[in-house]
């Protein structure tokens, strides 16, 4: 009997896995055409200061102490995200300084609640590298729900998101309302983000948003072929991540993102073998 059938962690594990690989490379491949590939590290920056605050609020209230960290860290994700797209407006000429600001203002807090809370502890070390055995039957479900959410945004706003990744000034002159559009696509990759924490932990999950992008816009046609592609690669590494942790007794974070790594050199040799089209074409 497959282990995942056998232990509730691990089906736990399993199907959260399955939904993060692909809700993450689903809207990693609008964050690479959008040149953002960085976003997804500032998010899980201001991220782990949620959870740090949560974990420092539980030293102080039983209510906090009994909640769920990752609720907390969703919240400043999405508040991050809000904040990444208005300092985009105040700095209109230089865009790019927004991530950093906010990676910066994450990285300041995290720090601060987690000293206050007197230090690292189990917990957060499961969130900065991931573990599959910290995989919740109540996580499952948020991020379902996650999924769902994601999936009918993306569904019935894909023009207008294919529009304003490409070319976000023509999109606004052909009417699109790309305000709330821009918005609303940011809180959900927060929540993308928060939700991936305990798979990959937060010093990796950029690379699931970003690593089976880059594998398939090697060898993909166009930017649908992209997206399925991307999937493809980012289920391929989770599933093999997951069972090589499993039985290799390592963390599932780091292994995942090697078996994307490996992925991606695959593509890179098979463009190079292959001789087809040009990097980033779609």
């Amino acid at each position: 009997m497959l282990p995942f059938l056998k232990y509730e962690f691990l089906q736990n594990a399993f199907l959260t896995g399955i939904m993060v690989g692909l809700l993450a490379p689903v809207l990693g491949v609008f964050i690479v055409v959008r040149r953002q590939a960085l976003i997804a590290d500032a998010l899980s920056h201001i991220t782990l200061a949620g959870i740090a605050a949560n974990l420092l609020l539980g030293k102080w209230s039983s209510f906090f102490a009994a909640a769920n960290p990752i609720y907390m860290g969703m919240a400043f994700s999405v508040g991050g995200a809000i904040f990444i797209e208005q300092l985009r407006k105040v700095y209109k000429h230089y865009e790019e300084l927004a991530i950093p600001i906010i990676m910066s203002a994450g990285i300041g807090l995290s720090v601060i609640f987690i000293s206050m809370a007197d230090g690292f502890n189990t917990d957060l070390f499961n969130y900065l590298f991931g573990s599959i055995i910290a995989v919740k039957r109540s996580d499952v479900w948020t991020v379902f729900a996650i999924l769902v959410v994601v999936l009918l945004f993306v569904f019935f706003m894909y023009k207008e998101l294919f529009v304003l990744s490409f070319d976000e000034e023509q999109g606004k002159l052909s009417g699109i309302r790309s305000n709330w559009i821009l918005v609303a696509f940011m809180a959900i990759t927060a929540l993308v983000i928060a939700a991936s924490m305990k798979i990959v932990g937060i010093l990796l999950v950029s690379a699931l948003m970003t690593l089976p992008v880059a594998a398939s816009i090697r060898i993909a046609k166009g930017f649908k072929q992209a997206i399925w592609l991307s999937v493809l690669f980012g289920e391929i590494s989770v599933i093999s991540g997951m069972f090589l942790s499993y039985y290799l007794d390592l963390a599932s974070g780091g292994t995942i993102v090697l078996c994307l790594v490996v992925i991606l050199c695959l593509s890179i040799f098979c463009k190079k073998f292959t001789g087809s089209r040009k990097v980033g074409h779609l």
